[in-house]
C-alpha cells in the first residue's frame, strides 16, 4: 500500500479531536463510528474526513453530505450548504427534524447498524433532507431554486417530492426509489414509507388535491394513495394497495381498490414495520369501505 493511501488513516483520528462536541451524544457516536470506519477502509478516508471529521456538528455534516451528492455544474455544493444554513437559522424545526429522521432510521431499519449509515449512504434520508430545504425555499418565495432542487433530487435519488408538500419529523423513507409525493400532500410525524409509493392526485383539477397522511402511519411498498383523502393516524396500508377512499385511524387496508381488513392493526405500525397480514381471505375484508 502506498504512502498516499496510508496517510488518511494515520491523520484521520486526529481530525476528530479538533471538533469535540461533548454535549451531543449522537454526534459523538457518529465521529467514533467514522474513526473506526476510516481504519477499516482507509481508501474512503476522504469521505469520512470531509463529511464528519472536518464538520463542527451533525447538522453541518448533513448539509455537506447532501450538497456533495446534489452538486453539479449549475448548482455548487457551497450554494446548497448556504441554503441549508439559512433555512436552519430561520426555522430551528428543520435541524430538529433532521435529527429525528436519523433516530427513526436507526430505530426502524434492521439493515442500519450505525448512525453514520443514513448520513453517508441512504438516499431516502438524503432525499428527505433535500425536501426540507426545498420546502423552506418554496414557502419563502424562492420557487425556482426549490424546483431545481426537486429536479436534482429526482435525478440523483430517484424520488420526486414536490417542494410544496408538508412533511413532519421522525420520517423513515425505506429505500425510497420511485417515491412520488404531490404538491398539496401532507405527511404527519413518525411515518414510515417504503419504495415505489405514490401520494398523488386524481384528475387534473387544481387546488388541494393530494392525500393527508396522519402521524404513525406505515405505507407498504408500491402502494398508491390518490386524491384529497385522509389516512388516519396509526393506520397501515398494505404493499401494492390502491387507496381511493379515506382510511380510518388504527386500521389496515389492502387490495385494489383497498378495503379495510378485520385483522388487528399494530398499535404503532410505523415503528414495528410489520407488513405481513394475518389473513388474506377476501371474506375478512370489511365491505363498508
Amino acid at each position: 500500500m502506498s504512502k498516499a493511501t496510508d496517510a488518511p488513516a494515520v491523520r484521520f483520528p486526529n481530525a476528530f479531536a479538533q471538533h469535540r462536541t461533548p454535549h451531543d451524544p449522537l454526534w459523538e457516536r457518529m465521529r467514533q463510528e467514522a474513526t473506526e470506519a476510516s481504519r477499516a477502509e482507509p481508501f474512503l478516508g476522504k469521505l469520512f474526513r470531509e463529511t464528519i471529521a472536518e464538520q463542527p456538528d451533525m447538522e453541518s455534516a448533513i448539509f455537506h453530505r447532501v450538497a456533495a451528492r446534489l452538486q453539479n455544474d449549475i448548482l455548487s455544493a457551497a450554494r446548497i450548504i448556504d441554503g441549508f444554513r439559512q433555512a436552519a437559522a430561520a426555522n430551528p424545526q428543520i435541524p430538529a427534524a433532521m435529527r429525528a429522521d436519523i433516530a427513526a432510521v436507526l430505530d426502524r431499519d434492521p439493515a442500519c447498524h450505525r448512525a453514520i449509515e443514513p448520513l453517508l449512504y441512504f438516499k431516502g434520508f438524503h432525499a428527505l433532507q433535500t425536501h426540507r430545504l426545498s420546502h423552506w425555499l418554496w414557502t419563502n418565495g424562492r420557487r425556482d431554486f426549490a424546483l431545481y432542487l426537486q429536479s436534482r433530487s429526482s435525478e440523483v435519488f430517484q424520488t420526486d417530492i414536490h417542494p410544496g408538500a408538508r412533511i413532519g419529523a421522525s420520517i423513515f423513507l425505506d429505500h425510497a426509489t420511485g417515491l412520488v409525493v404531490g404538491e398539496t400532500a401532507v405527511i404527519g410525524d413518525d411515518v414510515s414509507i417504503l419504495h415505489a409509493v405514490t401520494l398523488g392526485g386524481s384528475g387534473k383539477e387544481g387546488g388541494d388535491r393530494h392525500p393527508k397522511i396522519g402521524s404513525g402511519v406505515m405505507i407498504g411498498a408500491g402502494a398508491k394513495v390518490l386524491g384529497n383523502i385522509t389516512v388516519g393516524e396509526n393506520a397501515r396500508i398494505a404493499a401494492g394497495s390502491v387507496v381511493l377512499r379515506p382510511v380510518p385511524a388504527h386500521t389496515t387496508v389492502a387490495g385494489v381498490p383497498a378495503k379495510t381488513m378485520r385483522s388487528p392493526t399494530p398499535a404503532h405500525p410505523s415503528e414495528t414495520m410489520e407488513q405481513a397480514l394475518n389473513d388474506l381471505d377476501p371474506t375478512y375484508f370489511n365491505p363498508s369501505i
